[in-house]
């Protein structure tokens, strides 16, 4: 409860600084957690951008001089500590023995410092002894210099650096005076004057504790008993070049001291077209204007997208407006839990606890919600359900552990991934080849149902469409294989039927794909003009380069061809009636299926072992589009070889399968946030109960646009051609009229 009410009063504030300097905890052994904000750690071209021609003035002791090498060492990593007075990239340092001398310091004629860090305590204990006398002067001479102090706040900053803890065993006899109870009452005097500010509501002079908080778990690391470990100290720089730069800079990783960005047009433009729908249905609403709405059947030959509701009740005039008005409120919530300063976010950090873990508990609900399924054929729609669910929820896993930083993680989850184009490879080309169905309708319907939450995203967050990678590496994928499969001669499974000669055209068409693949890949200057020519940039242009979209298409550049290979040998085997898929057979004959289930095993096996020597992840991504697909064909024959394999699946599983597009774009702004560097809080103070609740609130907002886009895919893609083409002109002059007007996008 104390927790909750420190949080909503803090929210209430929205002063994110004050997390910052006051309160943190340690996530293992060096890495500073700041309450409820992002700790951005700087590096040496972002601190010379941010204090270029500033001066930042540190005033204080021993501790205070270290202080100050910890912040120079994140402007320069090669600088040593040389002396007691330095002067690095403007930034001058000033030591004092003695807080009687404060006001002696603070009236000299210089320049007015930016930045002032100050501190002082230890040395006025010493000299006397910690007598009670010397406190009370050293609270009058605050009180003196507090006025100067909160001038040179104007328009400046000053930080009062809290006394650390000591390791009482380990000080030396000549400091065996300066007390843990001597320094509390020191800076009991500090906060006391610093807080009670004549000038202004809230004190001008902000109090560095989180360092002081930081060393109360270090202090025994103490060489002296007085000085702290660097690594300690390192906290407090970087706490410091936080709270001055991260209103400068604006990192995306950094949350702390942040302001809110205002809105921009686009953004407005959605937030009163959002109103608008909503005013339109209340209005429809008290009319009495209403229908039910049947539930949508999922498509079976894709991951991505559903089935057209041929069969569906047409829905009446006001449930597109409902789907809109609730589109609203979640893109509401979206807003605020990763543009707005209303919840708190925290970085990731990485265990094997965190990500094993949970890993566990899935696969046993996964294993305890089996049943049996309804078909036996290979890769059966129960069963592609249920390999996109648990994939999509390893994925979340890895994402929200920050299981990248873990290489063999990172490769296994880079499989994952390319088992996803796999399957859009392999789902696509068994629908054109079986139904031969290429008409625009069909098209639009698919692109619509992929991109729709993306778009509305990218205005309403102001994200570019890259910013989402894996929806443009679909939608360019099933572009590539529309194209491979529509372009003349059309070859059909129907037409196949009268001449094997056809499968050779097919075969010829896969082989002229798979040249153009390569064609892009041999030269990263060519792939990067073609796609760098207005209006493709528009769609594959992250900050105004093209190197992100290079990156992700060749990395899993083979995965959708492997996919539609795979299909067409499945396809051409079983027309041929070569496999045997009735319930409880095995797929092949007993001896040509023990041998693949042993080679699946092995090259499992294999792989992990590669994948755990691995040294660098760009050593690992050169040989990841090459070796990838042998690890998915793996998986494939285990699951499918055995009869009851193919006979049972996973229905927890298999439910997360038909969302897993929407959980994967939906987790970067309402699971994790800052735009996936972080992690959202909604509950602070119980990472567990956390979870829990964002967890349950996400996966209910995913599914739930799940449904509203298929209605809107209703409405919005007309089956009649005519008002289909009208339609996509008006979009298309809406999208150019959109990219030519200059935008003010905070990325």
């Amino acid at each position: 409860v104390q927790e909750l009410c420190i949080y909503l009063k803090l929210a209430v504030c929205g002063d994110s600084c004050e997390w910052l300097l006051s309160r943190g905890r340690y996530l293992g052994e060096n890495v500073w957690q700041p309450y409820g904000c992002m700790m951005h750690r700087y590096k040496s071209i972002e601190a010379k951008a941010c204090l270029a021609e500033k001066r930042v003035v540190f005033l204080g002791d021993s501790r205070i001089r270290q202080l100050f090498y910890s912040f120079v060492k994140i402007i320069d990593p090669e600088r040593r500590e040389d002396g007691n007075k330095v002067g690095v990239l403007r930034l001058h340092f000033k030591t004092v023995m003695d807080s009687t001398r404060f006001s002696l310091v603070l009236q000299e004629p210089a320049a007015k410092p930016d930045v002032v860090v100050i501190g002082a305590a230890t040395w006025s204990i010493k000299l006397h002894g910690g007598s009670s006398e010397t406190l009370q002067q050293y609270r009058a001479n605050l009180t003196a210099i507090a006025v100067h102090l909160e001038k040179l706040a104007d328009p400046g900053a000053v930080y009062w650096v809290l006394q650390d803890p000591v390791n009482e065993e380990m000080l030396s006899e000549s400091r065996k005076m300066i007390t843990n109870q001597q320094l509390d009452l020191y800076n009991a005097a500090a906060m006391g004057v610093f807080n009670s500010s004549k000038y202004n509501s809230r004190p001008r002079v902000k109090l560095l504790a989180a360092s002081r908080q930081a060393a109360l778990e270090t202090i025994g690391q103490s060489d002296d008993g007085l000085h702290l470990p660097e690594s300690t100290r390192n906290v407090g720089a970087m706490v410091l070049m936080n709270s001055f730069c991260n209103k400068v800079l604006r990192p995306i990783d950094g949350s702390c001291c942040q302001t809110l960005s205002p809105l921009n047009f686009s953004q407005k433009l959605s937030a009163c077209f959002f109103l608008g729908s909503a005013v339109v249905f209340m209005v429809l609403h008290l009319l009495g204007s209403n229908r039910h709405r049947r539930p949508v059947p999922s498509d079976v030959e894709s991951l991505e997208e559903k089935k057209p509701a041929t069969a569906a009740v047409p829905l009446g005039p006001k449930a597109p407006f409902q789907a809109l008005c609730k589109m609203g409120l979640i893109m509401g919530y979206f807003y605020l839990c990763d543009r707005a300063d209303v919840f708190m976010k925290e970085q990731k950090f990485y265990t094997n606890s965190t990500f094993f873990i949970p890993l566990i508990y899935i696969l046993v609900l996964g294993v305890f919600y089996s049943e049996n399924s309804k078909e036996t054929k290979l890769l059966n729609r129960e069963q592609t359900d249920e390999w996109k669910g648990w994939m999509q929820l390893v994925i979340l896993i890895y994402h929200i552990s920050g299981a990248s930083a873990f290489i063999p993680v990172y490769m296994h989850v880079r499989v994952l991934v390319a088992a996803y184009l796999f399957q859009t490879g392999y789902g696509h080309f068994s629908f054109f080849w079986l139904k031969g169905d290429f008409g625009l309708y069909r098209v639009c319907q698919v692109l619509f149902r992929l991109n729709f939450l993306v778009l509305v995203l990218c205005v309403v967050m102001d994200r570019p469409y890259q910013f989402y990678y894996f929806v443009p590496l679909v939608t360019f994928w099933f572009v590539i294989i529309y194209s491979t499969m529509a372009m003349w001669p059309q070859i059909l499974q129907k037409r196949t039927n009268g001449s094997s000669m056809w499968h050779l055209g097919v075969l010829a068409k896969l082989l002229g794909l798979l040249l153009f693949i390569c064609c892009f890949a041999f030269s990263q200057s060519f792939f990067e003009r073609v796609f760098s020519m207005w209006p493709i940039s528009e769609l594959f242009e992250l900050n105004g380069s093209i190197h992100e979209w290079w990156f992700r298409w060749k990395l899993d550049r083979f995965a959708v061809i492997h996919g539609m290979v795979f299909a067409f040998i499945y396809l051409v085997l079983q027309k041929r009636q070569v496999l045997s898929e009735a319930k409880g057979e095995l797929l092949f004959p007993a001896k040509i299926s023990n041998l693949l289930l042993f080679l699946s095993v092995v090259s499992f096996i294999t792989y992990s072992i590669w994948a755990s020597r691995c040294k660098t992840k760009r050593e690992c991504n050169e040989m990841h589009p090459y070796i990838s697909v042998v690890q998915i064909l793996a998986f494939i024959l285990i699951r499918n070889i055995p009869g009851y394999a193919r006979s049972i699946y996973s229905s927890f599983f298999s439910w997360f399968g038909k969302i897993s597009l929407e959980l994967f774009i939906c987790q970067y702004h309402i699971w994790l946030a800052a735009d996936t560097k972080g992690i959202l809080v909604l509950i602070p103070g119980n990472p567990s109960v956390n979870i829990m609740v964002s967890t349950f609130i996400f996966v209910c907002v995913a599914h739930e646009i799940s449904l509203i886009t298929n209605d809107l895919a209703q409405v919005v893609i007309p089956k009649d051609s005519m008002a289909l083409l009208r339609r996509l002109g008006i979009i298309g002059r809406l999208a150019t009229s959109s990219s030519l007007r200059p935008q003010d996008r905070s990325s």
